[in-house]
């Protein structure tokens, strides 16, 4: 199969076998990839595999179910299917654990589909089973208008919560008031502290892939019990912490991420997605966020665009 190298941080095709499955697992026939940080990091040499997943690029992908594992229901068989990967959806191919595959609702197209699954199974967890956030309380989202931000804006939206996000661009910020934000500040103009100060908000749930600076200042705004969860540090991997602030209102900080997470940790977070979410996805109450597609040929030019922090929204490679 032909599929993307990142020899040198350069990306080009190349070719190896299609995986061989395990008993658990399906082969899908990739028809469209979705674009992480996660990728662009990991060409880089700063986010390498964890031990036993596929060295090949990309953590999730829409396609068609090809060929089953053994232990596999065939009722997957020729099915369109997105999913999380354990790395390898830059290829023709990839290998998934058949429990983590969510059926592609005939409405939604292929570049829509491989815009779900990293975006809205990290934003699930980070706002419902860490967050846990509630009817009638606040969500802070900072990076609103990435593809986690605006899936995390939606989200909220349907749980009856108020929005709150931050953003570098009034672009940027306008187009996440358009995926439901009901307050949007553009952190290089307004400081987000004095505008939630200023508009009487606190938080109740916040979802921070900025960290460093931010952890003092997300404890300003803070709600009582308030749960702050880092998805990664933007600003830096270091900062001086007011632990006062921390336990005045009794915050709650949790470091996640999803990638090297178990098996059975990311079947859990489909299947707590599935049951709440996946009907809002089959009948397109969302906007699945699409900022560009490209064919797979163009890849670097896609990982360029996260890299200069253009995107508002998801970049999707299309397999040819």
């Amino acid at each position: 199969m032909k599929y993307i190298s990142h020899k040198d941080g350069n990306l080009a095709f190349s070719e190896t076998e299609k995986p061989v499955l395990k008993s658990h697992e399906v082969l899908v026939k990739v028809a469209a990839i979705g674009v992480n940080r996660a990728d662009s990091m990991q060409r880089q040499g700063k986010y390498p595999a964890p031990a036993g997943d596929s060295p090949i690029l990309g953590l999730e992908c829409a396609g068609v179910v090809s060929d089953i594992g053994g232990k596999v229901d065939r009722v997957w068989l020729n099915k369109r299917v997105f999913a999380l990967c354990a790395g390898g959806a830059y290829s023709e191919y990839v290998a998934v654990d058949a429990k983590q595959l969510m059926e592609l609702p005939d409405d939604v197209t292929m570049a829509e589909g491989a815009a779900i699954s990293e975006v809205y199974l990290t934003a699930f967890g980070a706002l419902f089973e860490l967050g846990k956030l509630q009817k009638g309380q606040t969500a802070l989202i900072h990076a609103g208008a990435s593809g986690v931000g605006g899936a995390a804006i939606q989200m909220a939206k349907s749980a009856g919560a108020t929005v709150v996000i931050t953003a570098g661009t009034d672009e940027k910020c306008q187009h996440a008031k358009e995926l439901g934000a009901d307050h949007a500040i553009n952190y290089k103009t307004t400081d987000f502290v004095e505008y939630m100060k200023a508009n009487d908000l606190t938080a109740n749930a916040i979802v921070d892939p900025v960290s460093g600076s931010y952890l003092n200042k997300n404890a300003a705004i803070a709600a009582m019990d308030c749960q702050i969860v880092m998805l990664a540090f933007l600003d830096g991997r270091f900062a001086e912490v007011d632990f006062a602030a921390l336990l005045r209102k009794r915050i709650s900080f949790h470091a996640s991420t999803l990638r090297n997470r178990s098996i059975e940790f990311k079947r859990k977070v489909r299947d707590d997605f599935v049951a709440r979410f996946y009907n809002d996805i089959a009948t397109k109450k969302y906007d699945f966020n699409l900022y560009k597609t490209l064919p797979w040929s163009d890849a670097n030019e896609a990982h360029a665009i996260l890299e200069r922090n253009e995107n508002a929204g998801k970049v999707i490679l299309l397999v040819e």
